[in-house]
């Protein structure tokens, strides 16, 4: 055989090769790189989507999270005011029933005065009967009258 006859013929299946390539094999493959090289890009764009969303999900998860300590915080200051009050009402309360408690003593001790001052104007009147009855027992004489007298004057 000859060299340039054996290099056209390979020359020749070598052009069927390609156009066969080019024609049947080449446009399925490059359609699946494409559908690949879509299917990337539609994943790298959710991928940026999701890490927008994370973002945004960490925002309002912050805010949340904040309005929760502004709540908290609230409710801490209403749960002190509403102990302070119940502490003054507690105190009012205490002082009222001590002056209740002060008024009725004074009263009590008042009492007490009055039954001991009628007690002591018992006895001085006692003391008086018991005084005049030995004044006039003994004969009546200025000056034994005026020692007497001194004698219950000093006893009272």
């Amino acid at each position: 055989m000859n060299i340039g006859l054996t290099m056209l013929a390979q020359a020749i299946s070598f052009a069927i090769f390609i156009w066969f390539t080019a024609r049947f094999v080449w446009p399925p493959l490059m359609k699946a790189v494409e559908e690949r090289q879509k299917k990337i890009a539609d994943g790298l764009a959710a991928a940026d989507k999701g890490q927008q969303e994370l973002v945004q999900a960490q925002g309002r998860a912050q805010d949340v999270i904040g309005g929760a300590k502004l709540q908290s915080q609230e409710l801490i200051a209403n749960a002190q005011k509403r102990v302070d009050e119940m502490i003054d009402q507690a105190k009012s309360a205490a002082k009222l029933e001590g002056e209740r408690q002060l008024l009725a003593a004074r009263a009590n001790i008042d009492q007490e005065v009055q039954q001991a001052r009628e007690s002591l104007r018992g006895q001085v009147a006692a003391l008086a009967l018991a005084g005049a009855e030995q004044v006039l027992m003994r004969e009546v004489d200025i000056t034994k009258h005026k020692e007497v007298l001194d004698k219950l004057g000093a006893r009272l």
